[in-house]
């Protein structure tokens, strides 16, 4: 006999109390129950059942026994509705949060396609620089850059950009070209607004010595697009990702303040409740953006 099929008429039994509601529970005639008990308990070589005129209990063995085997069956229910979750198609109202600059430059663009491929798929897509808390706020999935903090949520990376400061040739003429990180003190550094850290910019040296530069200057936004245009006017030198400046870059608009650097890196994230199953319109907005940007970054954009 099949011992999964023995090891869940044992566990009814045990749930139900008894050979007969056991046998309605599972579907099946209380003898069938009965000889998937026997067959176990012979396979085992053990009692498992204390069996009255009156009532069904576990044995000490049969209790342990049932413990192992409730955990062993619930697995297999589970292993069974990820499947089905799996073959299901995608459907409902996606609540998405990202970023407002890589949102409107980059996300925005592509889900056109993706509302083609899923047309039961809805999107609602919030542009916000706050730190939303996800799962409180109702939301299905997050766009992430940078470090990601200890949480319970999940993620998966689906491309990387690279941090670099950027200027207009225009200032670099009028104020110099900084050679040495401590140079950056004499210019004008533009910077984050709604980010605790915004005003700090961490860097590596040519050393490789991790730095700290605290950031002043006379123009600060809470928008990266806002602080990319400021530099490409002239106002400063503006640290950005390059999924910000790449095509400003190739264009000439602006050029890498010091190139001489080590690149540093961020990830870029897709992030989602924790569980045990993704809902299939999740898991589709996940492996979508993953193909999607597969081959963008760090510095192609």
């Amino acid at each position: 006999m099949d011992r999964l099929t023995e090891m869940e008429a044992f566990a009814t039994v045990v749930d139900q109390g008894g050979f007969t509601d056991a046998a309605r529970k599972m579907g099946i005639s209380k003898s069938a129950v009965s000889k998937h008990i026997s067959s176990l308990e012979t396979r085992l070589g053990a009692r498992l059942l204390n069996r009255t005129t009156r009532r069904v209990s576990p044995t000490e063995i049969g209790l342990a026994y049932y413990d192992r085997a409730r955990r062993v069956l619930n697995d297999a229910g589970e292993a069974d509705a990820l499947v089905s979750s799996m073959q299901s198609a995608p459907t409902g109202m996606l609540r998405v949060s990202v970023a407002t600059d890589f949102g409107s430059m980059h996300l925005s663009p592509v889900l056109g396609d993706f509302l083609a491929q899923f047309p039961d798929v809805s999107v609602n897509l919030e542009l916000d620089n706050r730190y939303i808390e996800m799962i409180s706020e109702g939301y299905d999935a997050a766009i992430r850059v940078g470090e990601m903090e200890d949480s319970s949520l999940r993620a998966r990376k689906i491309a990387e950009t690279t941090i670099r400061m950027v200027a207009s040739p225009g200032y670099l003429q009028r104020a110099g070209r900084p050679r040495r990180i401590e140079d950056l003190g004499a210019h004008k550094l533009l910077h984050y607004t709604n980010q605790a850290n915004g005003a700090v910019w961490k860097m590596t040296s040519q050393t490789g010595e991790k730095r700290q530069i605290r950031t002043t200057g006379s123009f600060t936004v809470n928008d990266g697009q806002s602080l990319l245009n400021a530099a490409i006017n002239g106002l400063g030198i503006a640290y950005l990702p390059s999924f910000l400046y790449a095509s400003a870059l190739a264009e000439g608009r602006v050029v890498d303040v010091m190139p001489e650097l080590p690149k540093e890196t961020q990830g870029i994230y897709v992030v989602y409740p924790p569980g045990k199953f993704t809902q299939p319109k999740v898991r589709a907005f996940i492996d979508y953006l993953a193909q999607t940007f597969a081959r963008k970054g760090p510095d192609h954009w």
